[in-house]
């Protein structure tokens, strides 16, 4: 079930006596933790998305797509929606949207939780060069020509126009629009998982000899970083931005036990307070 962007969560939600959980998504573990909770039942369950992506997998629980209006937008549907607990469970590269959830929660009096799977770490035989930022990334390929496999995400791509001297393999869920201002470069559209098999022979088909990278961590998309090692292709890893110094835990059992520990009272969104 998906609402239009901006729209209240459905009766079903609001009508319910149940303690109400919105879960910040757009992520494997939001998508888990969601059907997790409609299973048991036990939380009125809304789940957001940033709407950044076309064609989203479908979701298990009630669904809203469009951002909220900053800070203070949150702030007004915590109320709005008499939200008991959030869950942030946004990508870990969603710093903004992770920022304003700690200011809105804190504003609302609303139990915040962060959900963030854990980060790659740099295993023998992985040649890897870490970067703070994507131009910084994009820089460190140097200024020979390369092959590169970027595996960024659509909406950060812009930055290879800085380098026209790469030729790029970018894969991404959504068509990128319009195309890179390069002279070489091919487009996959793909969702992962990724097996690693495969990321194995894609790259050695497009004799791929750099990759760019998030460190977006998890299973999903690791595959690349696997094959990278074996065929000795040098990863430039973007290292995550800085996010709010929330609790936080990594995997959906942990907000379950969260969600357990929390009173079943009103919280000062629902009092509207």
């Amino acid at each position: 079930m998906v609402s239009l962007p901006g729209m209240d969560a459905p009766p079903s939600i609001r009508e319910t006596g149940a303690p109400r959980l919105l879960i910040l998504g757009g992520t494997a573990e939001a998508r888990e933790l969601a059907a997790a909770l409609q299973a048991r039942g036990t939380f009125a369950v809304s789940l957001s998305l940033a709407g950044r992506t076309r064609n989203p997998l479908p979701q298990s629980a009630p669904t809203r797509s469009g951002g909220f209006g900053g800070v203070d937008g949150l702030e007004a549907h915590l109320r709005a929606e008499r939200i008991d607990a959030l869950v942030d469970a946004t990508h870990p590269f969603a710093a903004t949207m992770s920022h304003h959830a700690h200011e809105a929660a804190r504003r609302a009096g609303v139990p915040l939780l962060a959900l963030q799977r854990r980060e790659w770490q740099r295993q023998p035989g992985d040649i890897w060069r870490e970067a703070a930022t994507i131009p910084e990334a994009v820089e460190k390929l140097g200024p020979a020509p390369r092959r590169v496999l970027v595996a960024l995400g659509r909406n950060e791509v812009r930055a290879l126009e800085a380098a026209p001297q790469h030729a790029c393999l970018v894969r991404s869920i959504d068509p990128v629009e319009p195309p890179l201002a390069v002279p070489q470069a091919r487009y996959i559209e793909a969702r992962g998982p990724f097996a690693e098999a495969d990321e194995h022979a894609l790259l050695t088909a497009h004799r791929i000899d750099a990759i760019l990278s998030k460190n977006s961590g998890g299973e999903a998309t690791y595959g690349k970083i696997a094959a990278a090692r074996a065929l000795g292709i040098e990863v430039i890893m973007v290292a995550r931005p800085a996010r709010p110094e929330v609790e936080t835990v990594d995997s959906v059992d942990g907000v379950l036990e969260w969600l357990e520990r929390l009173p079943h009272h009103s919280s000062p969104a629902r009092r509207g307070v």
